[in-house]
């Protein structure tokens, strides 16, 4: 494991040290996989954001340990990008939202009306 500072951004030469992975091959995965877009800064430089570095490790263990092709890494993103979309999403229609407020609602005024009782 290795220790990322505690930052926002991050220079190409920075993530190369960080991730053992050359710029020109970082570059190279800019084209190759479209959720790793570094900004420029004003000194027309990449910076990379905390979340591209974690991606970029992703990648780097799914083509050098896990022995994926760019074909099989690109697709590999997608489905836990997928997976990830999917566990954001709540599994509940509307109705049953609202069912589940109101229920909340009465409780919190049931415990209101005890506590003042008190």
């Amino acid at each position: 494991m290795i220790n990322i500072p505690e930052k926002r951004y991050f220079k190409i030469g920075e993530v190369s040290k960080l991730t053992g992975v050359k710029p020109y091959v970082l570059r190279y995965w800019e084209s190759e996989f479209k959720i790793i877009s570094p900004r420029k800064s004003n000194g027309k430089q990449r910076v990379y954001t905390r979340e591209e570095l974690d991606t970029i490790l992703v990648i780097k263990n799914l083509l050098y340990k896990d022995g994926f092709t760019l074909e099989g890494a690109k697709k590999k993103i997608k489905e836990v990008k997928r997976e990830k979309i999917k566990q954001l999403a709540f599994p509940f229609s509307e109705t049953q939202y609202q069912n589940a407020l109101k229920n909340i609602r009465k409780e919190l005024s049931s415990i209101k009306k005890l506590l003042t009782a008190l």
